[in-house]
């Protein structure tokens, strides 16, 4: 009786995985993310993103038309309740090299931050700059990031309303020290896809007891607003985030990026206008054809 509901699962399953080895495997390709003989760190927190993100990554790796090392990179910042035992047994079993660094973040956070505050900034600076550090003393090519399709459009669009940038994150980037390349394979995957084969295979989740504590986070109210906007118009969400690989400088407003000055039949006297009108003069006059 309970055969056919069976096989509907597991067919659901493996279609399931084998989505989200294409999306990694098309955002590698697309971005040039891992190279021959890149070592690659695979920053492993304890939370869904990061154990999928490795988990197919190894399994690329097996196939992959290029030769690559992965090493899964924890760091154990002393929260109440964390079990150091946890992430060494699963990798132990897997057979993955790893390696866990100390740091005690939390009680930094927490002396630093008043209570009721919002954690998750400074926690997030103290976190890159261990794990960067620690990335580039040890040679590592590249620094692998369990940041998902989700998390890049929700970026975009707190920059949007508390920063007043159009920025997000990208699929691949040097560190602002320029001592790294990151990369998040995961760039192209949905987070609910993401939720439902970390359940599938069972990893050891271990949640946060600092920002997971949170609730009044702004990254909560944007993800609230895409999930309602998603519910009235479904794939909105993918349809965002497509449109941050398909930008138009010459129709938004950033003079960096377009020579908006130099539009026109004169350029020479649109930009001597522009600068007439800075100055509170009147335009220029140029004498054209009779």
């Amino acid at each position: 009786m309970n055969a056919i509901p069976s096989r509907k699962h597991d067919y659901e399953a493996a279609k399931l995985a084998k989505r989200l080895r294409h999306q990694v495997g098309q955002a590698i390709a697309d971005f040039n993310m891992i190279e021959e003989g890149d070592r690659v760190m695979v920053c492993l927190s304890g939370g869904k993103d990061s154990y999928t993100l490795l988990d197919i990554l190894l399994k690329l790796q097996a196939k992959a038309p290029v030769r690559f090392e992965l090493v899964a990179v924890h760091l154990d910042q002393k929260q109440p309740g964390y079990d150091p035992g946890i992430l060494p047994a699963y990798l132990r079993a897997l057979g993955v090299p790893f390696e866990i660094l100390e740091q005690d973040t939390y009680s930094v956070v927490k002396r630093v931050i008043p209570e009721g505050k919002t954690m998750c900034s400074l926690c997030s600076r103290l976190r890159r700059g261990s794990l960067y550090t620690h990335a580039a003393e040890r040679g590592y090519t590249k620094i692998a990031l369990g940041h998902h399709r989700d998390d890049i459009v929700e970026t975009m669009f707190l920059n949007l309303f508390h920063q007043a940038t159009l920025k997000a994150m990208p699929p691949k980037l040097r560190s602002d020290d320029g001592r790294n390349v990151l990369i998040r394979p995961l760039a192209y995957c949905a987070e609910d896809d993401i939720a439902a084969y970390a359940a599938q295979q069972g990893f050891p989740i271990m949640p946060c007891n600092l920002c997971g504590s949170q609730e009044n986070l702004q990254r909560k109210a944007i993800k609230a607003m895409l999930a309602e906007w998603e519910k009235k118009h479904p794939g909105r969400t993918e349809t965002i985030f497509r449109a941050l690989g398909n930008v138009a400088p010459s129709q938004l407003a950033d003079r960096t990026l377009f020579d908006f000055a130099g539009l026109g039949a004169n350029p020479q006297a649109e930009r001597a206008d522009a600068h007439a009108w800075l100055a509170g003069a009147e335009p220029a006059q140029v004498d054209g054809p009779s």
